[in-house]
Order: structure tokens, then sequence, then C-alpha cells
């Protein structure tokens, strides 16, 4: 019978527990409020494997109190009643996973026991929760976003079941582990396990015996998903589509999820591609959408389709830089007064439609500089239209 590891493994404590340093190391506030038993509503949302259900744990050991894990793929609100009913001295800390899946009713249900504080809810979702969320709820809760486990944060967690089990494992056969985990210490744990049924000293053989196709990490230990990644979207940036193809079919193989191929391409979509070519935001956004309802294998056409769109776009990053420099700007100045005239029901207010579509007035005290049009593709219509709306429009 093979062992369960990551139960065995799972830290008790937050001094025990491995990753989550940007919210969980002991300067940060959620460490604190966890180490003092204050512990508020909570939604934790992030890749798989990455320690959310076990923080949870944690956080429901830290206060002494019972730990009651839910599923809201077939939660009932009849669960939620029946463990407030038979928790009166210490209050429950309700789990719910996949919290992003509740209906309405059911986020309502959750409303008046987490005003009343008759008990702790942490949810956890794959996706960020925040619009899936209502007002109510959110207004309740904390949202702490978990990062994918590093390279480094899992070998830590590889070396402590070395050393708690007594097993060796062949250096190929560690790399090769690391890189097809796809940064979730549960899938590297379960390939460990089943391998250890095997046999006592794990060997590269057997572990590409059993998983064969890397997670996320890519192909080779060498050339990791974010290489493989930043390579397709210099590939498009630099409008050599094949060279593009070929990045897409090797992330696509090294078993990389459809929505975050198209979640990189929207980014890309309007950082490199901007207004020169607008429709090419509205493409990548319908490729997003699109495969999260579709899925493989069929999504690939899909991404195949927009990745060919965008390399042959025309490409600017004005809307970019000037974002930044703007950002810049409000660093390193003090803040400009709003003109009186744009206040919020302002009579002084010249309403550009009255005057044909265009009006001459202050919009900003003192003039700045943020915004080069490149004269790319359709931004030198823009920048035509722009000059025909202020010459020709009648003051």
């Amino acid at each position: 019978m093979s062992l369960n590891l990551t139960a065995i493994l799972q830290p008790k404590n937050l001094d025990e527990f491995i990753g989550q340093s940007h919210i969980l190391s002991n300067d940060k506030p959620l460490y604190k409020l966890i180490n003092k038993k204050e512990i508020p509503h909570m939604v934790f949302f992030g890749p798989p494997g990455c320690g959310k259900t076990t923080l949870a744990k944690i956080c429901a050991s830290q206060l002494e109190s019972s730990f009651h894990y839910l599923d809201a793929t077939n939660l009932k609100v009849e669960d939620i009643r029946k463990i407030l009913s038979k928790n009166t001295l210490l209050k429950p800390l309700i789990f719910i996973d996949e919290i992003h899946r509740l209906s309405k009713n059911q986020q309502e249900v959750l409303l008046l026991p987490m005003e009343r504080k008759n008990c702790i809810i942490i949810g956890a979702s794959t996706e960020n929760p925040y619009y899936s969320l209502t007002s109510g709820i959110r207004s309740r809760m904390m949202l702490f976003k978990f990062k994918p486990l590093n390279k480094k944060e899992l070998e830590s967690i590889l070396e402590m079941a070395i050393r708690k089990f007594g097993f060796k494992i062949e250096n190929d056969a560690k790399e090769y582990l690391l890189h097809t985990s796809g940064n979730d210490a549960r899938s590297m744990l379960n390939l460990i396990e089943f391998a250890l049924v095997i046999e006592k000293n794990i060997t590269l053989k057997t572990l590409k015996s059993l998983k064969d196709m890397p997670s996320k990490e890519g192909v080779s230990s060498k050339e990791t998903h974010y290489d493989l990644i930043s390579a397709l979207i210099k590939s498009i940036r630099g409008s050599d589509i094949d060279a593009s193809l070929y990045y897409l079919a090797r992330i696509i193989e090294a078993g990389e999820k459809a929505e975050y191929i198209a979640r990189r391409l929207v980014i890309l979509s309007s950082e490199d591609i901007g207004n020169a070519n607008p429709n090419a935001l509205n493409l990548a956004t319908n490729t997003l959408t699109a495969v999260a309802h579709i899925g493989y294998p069929e999504a690939k056409i899909i991404l195949s389709q927009c990745v060919i769109y965008l390399a042959s776009s025309p490409k600017s990053n004005s809307s970019y830089k000037a974002i930044k420099n703007a950002q810049k700007y409000i660093k390193q100045n003090t803040l400009k007064p709003i003109p009186n005239h744009l206040k919020q029901n302002s009579e002084d207010y010249l309403y550009p439609h009255d005057f044909g579509g265009y009006i001459k007035q202050e919009y900003i005290k003192d003039s700045v500089k943020f915004y080069k049009n490149n004269k790319i593709g359709f931004e030198k219509t823009l920048n035509e239209w722009l000059k025909k709306l202020k010459t020709e429009t009648n003051n």
C-alpha cells in the first residue's frame, strides 16, 4: 500500500509552511493575524498545490477550532446550517473549495453568520474570485493571492520527503520531477508516492513511465515554461509567424493551460500592438473567452488563429509607454489640483457635444505630455481624427 505523502508531510504550523513569503513572512500582516489568533474571513486564490488548503488547516489549528471542508460544486445550504448548529462553544472554521462556484443564493446564506462572526469562512479558488463573489461577500472577506511554488521551494519539500522516508532519487530523475510538477507540490508528491511503490531508488525511467508529459515547465528541464512563453511573446512581437507557431506548439505539447496562453496574448495585444490595430485586443479577448469554454484539443486551433493574427499585425507600444510615463510623473511630482469646472456638479463645465463635439478648455493645470503617437497602422487614422476634430469643429 502506498503512503499518503501529501498528508504526512503537510505542515502543522506557520514555521513549517513553505512558500507564499509575500504574504506569510513574519513581518507581513497576515502572518501576524494568524499568530495572534485574529483570523478574518478570507479567500485564497492561486494555482493548485501551492498551499491554500494547508494554510486554512493551520488557521483552524491556531484557533483550536474544528475544520470543515466543503466543496462549492456540491455544497448545500443545509451543510452550513448543520455545522453552525453543532458548534456553540468554539467558532468552526469552514473551508469552501472552489468558492467562486457558489451561487448568489448560497453566498447570501453566508452573510449573516459571517457578520455575526459565528464562524470563520475561508474560501479557495484557482481563479480570481473577485468578479464571481457578491459585493456583500467581498466586503466581509480579505483576498490573498497565492503564487506558484518556485523550484527552490519545491526542492525544500522534496528534501523533506527524502529525509522523512529515506528513499534515494537520481539527479536526472530529481530534475525531471521538479520540472514536470507544474509548480504543484501535490502533483510532485503524488508522483513520488507511486514511484516508491515500484522502487526505493527512484530513476528517471520510472518517473517517465508514470508521467511522460510535463505539467507546465516545457519539454525539458533546461527550457522552462517561462522561457517558452517569453520566446512566444518575443516571436509574435517580432512578426515571425512560423517561430510563433513553433513555440505555441511547444507550450501546448508541454501541457500548458489554454487559458494561460490566451491571457498572455491579451496582454501582448495591448502592450505591443495597441491602437496600431485595435481589433487585436478584441480578437485576443474573444480567444480567451472561447478557449475557456471549449478547451483542448479544439482550443489549439483558436490559439493558432490568434497568434497568426497578432504576429501579422502592425506593432506599436505607444499606449504601454504612455501609461508608464504618466505613472512615473505622478510618483515624481506634486499632485495637480483638479480644475473646478471638471469637478462633479460644476456649472462651469463646457459640454463638448453642445459645441459640435469639441470645445477648447483646460483639463489639467499646466501642460503635460505622456503620449506619443507612433503613426503606425490605425494610429495614423486616430491622429488624423484628432487633428480634424480640433481644427474643423465650430468653436
